[in-house]
């Protein structure tokens, strides 16, 4: 008997895996089975779950960096969409907002975010309306439309048990409160993020997320438990080669140093964090930072010469 061949995946299930490489970070994985998605809801008929795929298509695009080639897949996503059919078009809405925010128009995108947020929590679709709280927190011009916002997808994620949002929405809302210099608010909403992270998140998530309320005792004069989380973590992000944690980490030993009296040990801590983050482009993503790194080493030299 001459064996069959297996049949083709149904199109939500490939749906399904794409979303799961999608949250691992794989997103050349993901949009490869979220094309393939598209094709197979194509010839079944299933117009809803093709338009999702396709949105999707356009926003790993736009992860990597490459917006414009995602534009005619977000645009094949568009002609489909129907406010008729909610998974399909939440899906693409979202996906059209994040492109508004990559292309610079915050109206636009909040604006976008405002009404996914209205309609998921209309059609039930609570995972969405977290999403669209997140973005207009992350899009919204003013601290306090923020931290409303991130309070927001906070409350709606409690409400809904979805624990999974708990880690990102704490961690935004942190970083608000350290941008207006609130460093006991900061503090707190690290530690909650932490609290989720350690439950959901990758082991490098959870070392960011203790690197994270490190850095915030720091910011709030507790030098010796900055220490405490930070001194181990150096030498948990060399060992795991992260370029990244391991500048920022000098950073932060090389401020303690500095605040300690020990002048030495701060130049070499921002010495090595220079060369790190230069590695890794921060001039280009927090030229602030990276100035105010340089500043700091400019002070320790002109002091010793």
């Amino acid at each position: 008997m001459p064996i069959q061949p297996a049949p083709s995946p149904e199109p939500a299930g490939l749906l399904a895996a794409a979303d799961a490489l999608f949250r691992r970070s794989e997103y050349d994985a993901a949009a490869t089975v979220y094309e393939q998605a598209a094709q197979q809801a194509a010839t079944a008929g299933d117009r809803e779950t093709q338009t999702e795929a396709l949105a999707q298509v356009a926003r790993c695009f736009a992860t990597r960096g490459r917006k414009d080639e995602g534009r005619p897949w977000l645009a094949q996503a568009a002609a489909l969409a129907d406010p008729a059919a909610p998974r399909g078009w939440s899906r693409y809405i979202g996906v059209r907002g994040r492109f508004e925010w990559q292309d610079g128009d915050l109206a636009a995108a909040r604006a976008t975010f405002e009404t996914m947020y209205d309609y998921c929590r209309r059609h039930g679709l609570a995972d969405r309306a977290i999403d669209a709280a997140h973005m207009v927190a992350l899009v919204a011009e003013s601290p306090a439309d923020q931290i409303a916002w991130g309070r927001k997808g906070i409350a709606e994620a409690e409400a809904a048990g979805i624990t999974t949002w708990l880690g990102p929405l704490w961690n935004n809302l942190g970083a608000t409160f350290e941008q207006i210099k609130d460093y006991a608010g900061a503090l707190d909403a690290y530690q909650h993020a932490r609290m989720y992270h350690h439950q959901h998140g990758t082991d490098r998530q959870q070392r960011i997320a203790d690197w994270a309320v490190g850095h915030a005792h720091r910011l709030v004069g507790d030098s010796d438990e900055a220490a405490r989380w930070l001194a181990p973590l150096l030498l948990h992000f060399e060992s795991a080669a992260d370029t990244e944690f391991t500048g920022l980490t000098h950073r932060e030993l090389g401020e303690l140093d500095l605040a300690r009296g020990d002048r030495v040990a701060a130049r070499e801590h921002f010495t090595g964090a220079l060369s790190l983050l230069k590695e890794v482009g921060m001039p280009d993503w927090d030229a602030t930072g990276y100035a105010e790194i340089e500043g700091r080493l400019r002070e320790l030299t002109a002091a010793e010469a």
